[in-house]
């Protein structure tokens, strides 16, 4: 074979092979290139998702009845104070997803709530005892919230909607004390004499973490009156910080 036929078949076979790299290039950039999915922390765009929370509850009660109650500790000259009284929170709920950035949450959660009045015995010859009176309210409920929940970022929500409430136990605790000492102590069960049924509207926000975890803060305005009896006007007020998860 002459160098020149060698020469020949050499190029041909460099054509060839150049011929089909560039065939594959071009089947190459033929295909779309789909970029990598990314996961979005916004439950709503995830799927139906279940939960669980607990967390605290800052409970208090607004209404004609407390109102009532200050001014006449203020006429007898007592110092009354009304405190917000800690509760524990706890619950499960079901995030159904109903487009990208809303969804619907119904849950079921233990929730305890009530107020808290302190104060000292609003008369001058007892003053050197330093006495004083401390009265509080402790009420359990098992809430049924429907939130409505939209998105603003991956993550980032909004919520509100209404909530039922169940009342499961009412206890009232009034104590009286001098010099520092607990001189009197009673405990009473007052669930007869309020409302079973409680009713609210609720709203707050919160974070969705990637990870499943998630935190979220909100208010419970209270709507009904909680006297069975409607000799008086008094309401739930409630703030709620907890920790969830979802999965």
């Amino acid at each position: 074979m002459t160098t020149t036929k060698l020469f020949a078949r050499l190029a041909a076979a460099t054509l060839f092979v150049a011929g089909l790299t560039t065939a594959a290039e071009a089947q190459v950039r033929r295909v779309p290139v789909r970029p990598a999915p990314t996961y979005s922390s916004s439950s709503a765009t995830d799927g139906v998702k279940f939960g669980i929370r607990a967390g605290v509850n800052v409970a208090d009660f607004s209404g004609d009845a407390v109102d009532t109650f200050k001014d006449f500790a203020a006429l007898g000259n007592g110092a009354l104070t009304q405190e917000m009284k800690p509760g524990f929170y706890a619950g499960l709920y079901v995030t159904l997803p109903l487009g990208p950035r809303f969804a619907i949450e119904p849950g079921l959660g233990y929730s305890e709530k009530g107020v808290r009045l302190n104060g000292r015995i609003p008369f001058e010859q007892f003053e050197f005892l330093n006495a004083k009176l401390d009265g509080t309210a402790r009420l359990a409920y098992l809430d049924i919230p429907i939130l409505a929940k939209a998105y603003i970022t991956d993550g980032l929500y909004v919520y509100a909607g209404p909530q039922a409430s169940l009342l499961l136990s009412g206890k009232a605790r009034v104590k009286a004390s001098a010099f520092g000492f607990t001189a009197y102590q009673n405990d009473f069960d007052i669930k007869n004499r309020l409302q079973t049924l409680d009713f609210a509207v609720v709203g707050g926000l919160g974070y969705q973490f990637q990870n499943g975890f998630g935190l979220n803060a909100g208010y419970d305005y209270g709507l009904v009156s909680l006297d069975k009896n409607n000799n008086f006007d008094i309401q739930n007020r409630v703030i709620k910080a907890s920790l969830n998860y979802s999965f």
